[in-house]
């Protein structure tokens, strides 16, 4: 028997309109152009912008009462700013209003909702998507496609209601992937919120570490530009994550700590085969990663093409992409080369532009090499 078709909400509010919020928005409004979109946020540029787009039909820069006519309200603010929220929109909530979040960290929102008496109306959500860049201005249309979305909903939630949530939120491209609420915090405490304080604490160390000259700076390269790109994450969403995940995270730091130590040692003692061992089991773990298709890291559409040293390099590359209504989101040189991809980075919005980018390349002569 086929699947009924999804019939989309009339309307879905949006509480807090930045990276997330706005991909939220832009991918409602991409797929499901008919649903009336609201909109909240103490920032007036994201709202004007949103507005002038096309992309929500009322923006506001507090929440009114409007919301309580949407079928979904998506708490979309920093983890901590969602919660604040709650008592304003717990009058509003019934069978036809259901309240959803996007946020990395599930128990302590569940634990107000429980506390409200409002877990028949909530169900959790974080799609596990982002950027280390922050704002609407920077949120995509295409950012949560193929996206994990984790959700996270108390047993008195309707069965059928959450079904109509993954649903909907299936409707979006992304892929819903039902958790309990610990369970969450402790995984995205070690994909997501540890890689995070390990990338700026290596940042640390190498900018305490580094010379009067800024050597380790300006010779820093792939490997360590990669790992650490999450650290240009938004510093005030990081610190309230680790405020309210503090338990799971400082669990995971004592078992990293104990890893860290034992590689020492290993070191220490010249332990060749251990060493590679380490290495191995970490390299064959990693390759296993479906980075490719899905999966909790984000993941970057960029190639790499070798680049004659001639004056207008750069623009003839970018000219024969843009003829092609192929859009860039970001180029440049790269001076230290680790691998042997080449010396000109170009990174797009999506997976399509990247692969037709290739072949347009190849077809013009030049060398394009890919990372995994």
């Amino acid at each position: 028997m086929a699947k009924e078709q999804l019939i989309p909400p009339k309307a879905v509010g949006i509480v807090g309109l930045g990276l997330i919020g706005g991909a939220l928005a832009k991918t409602i409004h991409r797929i499901h152009p008919s649903i009336r979109l609201l909109a909240c946020d103490p920032n007036e540029e994201s709202l004007a912008q949103a507005l002038a787009e096309g992309i929500i039909h009322q923006g506001t820069t507090a929440l009114t009462e409007r919301f309580s006519h949407c079928r979904y309200i998506f708490l979309c603010a920093p983890v901590e700013k969602n919660q604040q929220y709650l008592d304003q929109i717990a009058p509003w909530l019934h069978d036809g209003c259901i309240l959803s979040d996007t946020g990395s960290v599930k128990s302590a929102i569940h634990r107000e909702i429980a506390a409200r008496k409002l877990s028949p109306w909530f169900i959790g959500g974080h799609p596990m998507a982002g950027s280390e860049m922050s704002g609407y201005a920077h949120a995509t249309a295409y950012l949560l496609e193929n996206a994990y979305f984790l959700i996270t909903y108390d047993q008195a939630v309707k069965r059928e209601t959450a079904a109509e949530y993954k649903d909907f939120i299936a409707s979006l491209g992304c892929i819903p992937f039902p958790m309990a609420p610990q369970q969450h915090d402790f995984s995205t405490a070690a994909v997501s919120h540890l890689p995070h304080i390990l990338a700026s604490s290596l940042v640390h160390l190498v900018k305490n570490s580094d010379d009067a000259h800024e050597s380790m700076k300006a010779i820093a390269a792939g490997g360590f530009k990669d790992i650490t790109r999450i650290a240009s994450s938004s510093p005030v969403m990081w610190q309230e994550i680790c405020s309210t995940n503090r338990a799971q995270l400082l669990l995971l730091l004592d078992h990293f700590l104990e890893f860290l130590t034992q590689t020492k040692e290993m070191i220490a003692a010249g332990d060749r085969e251990s060493l590679l061992t380490f290495f191995r089991e970490a390299k064959d773990y990693r390759d296993s990663l479906p980075i490719k298709k899905t999966g909790p890291l984000s993941r970057i559409y960029e190639i790499y093409c070798d680049l004659i040293d001639e004056a207008g390099g750069i623009a003839t590359i970018a000219t024969i992409l843009a003829t092609n209504a192929i859009s860039i989101k970001n180029i440049g040189i790269i001076h230290n080369r680790e691998f042997e991809e080449g010396v000109l980075r170009i990174e797009f919005y999506r997976n399509e532009d990247m692969e037709q980018a290739a072949l347009l390349l190849q077809k013009h002569h030049y060398t394009v090499y890919r990372r995994d």
